[in-house]
């Protein structure tokens, strides 16, 4: 009878999987836990990093391009280059635009509604980012509570050995105890940096959206070649005065 022959990628799946049950076995329902945390923190991740790069978040050329536009007083131009955009800053940025040209009359509430629209969109990019903060503050507290029920029962076990004590038992007792502190760390940390990382991401956007949004309501007053020309007109009239004087 022929010897049935493994495949080599089979048996590593294989003695990963058995690694990772021992490994559950030895740190106990904490650490599988943490296992689904770690899981779920990663799919937010994965899904936050997917969502960012379809908004085009921190990809400001289209909504840059389209406030230069409208400071020039291509209205109509800029309002059509800026209706493509899906990023929070386009989004806001056209309702802005759209604003100025139906109620220009009415300031105070459109910048109200302009707000609001800026706190919806910003809202609906920020969401599932307080789980991964969640995950991120709780993995440590709970690597530290399987840490403190592993050293109990190493220490009932140097209780019941009573004067026959093995040292080699308490050590084993207290390395898996602190083997839920390390992979509640493991968990956090990534959960914590990415969460960090999401978030200096939407504050640029909101800087951007604000910087942008007041550009288009003051119009021509921030413009810088007007300042400019101001200040030089204002200069000039000054300097005649003075020769006059």
């Amino acid at each position: 009878m022929p010897e049935q022959t493994i495949d080599p990628a089979t048996g590593m799946i294989a003695a990963l999987f058995d690694q990772v049950r021992s490994f559950l076995d030895m740190g106990g329902p904490v650490v599988l836990l943490l296992a689904l945390l770690s899981v779920l923190s990663l799919t937010v991740i994965l899904y936050k990093l997917w969502q960012f790069s379809w908004l085009g978040i921190g990809r400001h050329k289209r909504a840059q391009q389209a406030a230069r536009l409208w400071q020039g007083g291509e209205h109509r131009p800029a309002l059509s280059l800026i209706e493509e955009g899906k990023a929070p800053v386009s989004v806001v940025l056209c309702h802005a635009m759209r604003g100025q040209l139906l109620h220009a009359d009415k300031p105070a509430l459109l910048r109200e509604d302009i707000e609001r629209v800026a706190l919806q969109t910003l809202s609906r990019a920020r969401s599932l980012l307080r789980l991964l903060e969640t995950i991120g503050q709780i993995s440590p507290l709970l690597g530290l509570f399987g840490t403190v029920i592993g050293m109990i029962e190493a220490f009932q076990k140097l209780q019941q050995a009573g004067s026959s004590v093995d040292p080699s038992v308490l050590a084993g007792g207290i390395w898996i105890a602190l083997l839920t502190t390390a992979v509640g760390l493991a968990v956090a940390i990534p959960a914590s940096l990415c969460a960090d990382w999401f978030n200096t991401r939407l504050e640029r956007e909101r800087e951007t959206i604000e910087e942008l949004v007041t550009g288009i309501l003051t119009g021509q007053i921030t413009d810088a070649q007007t300042v400019r020309a101001t200040a030089s007109n204002t200069a000039a009239g000054v300097i005649g005065d003075v020769q006059s004087a």
